[in-house]
């Protein structure tokens, strides 16, 4: 059992606004290994507006990022 909260309303309430936890890894494709965002979203983050992060957020959340304690 997972202890990040589920993607949905109540996830959006309380996450951070960025899904980085520190550990930044892309050695072999363009998918950070910490927070599952690819090279291109972590550049372009504070420019996203909150519909584009809502979107990546769902994104990665499903793929069971970002990955914290893990590493």
């Amino acid at each position: 059992m997972s202890s990040l909260p589920t993607a949905g309303e109540d996830y959006k309430a309380t996450r951070r606004d960025s899904p980085c936890v520190a550990v930044c890894s892309t050695l072999y494709d363009d998918v950070c290994r910490g927070c599952g965002r690819t090279a291109m979203e972590v550049a372009n983050w504070v420019f996203m507006n909150q519909d584009e992060k809502d979107l990546v957020w769902e994104r990665i959340t499903e793929q069971g990022y970002p990955r914290r304690n893990k590493y």
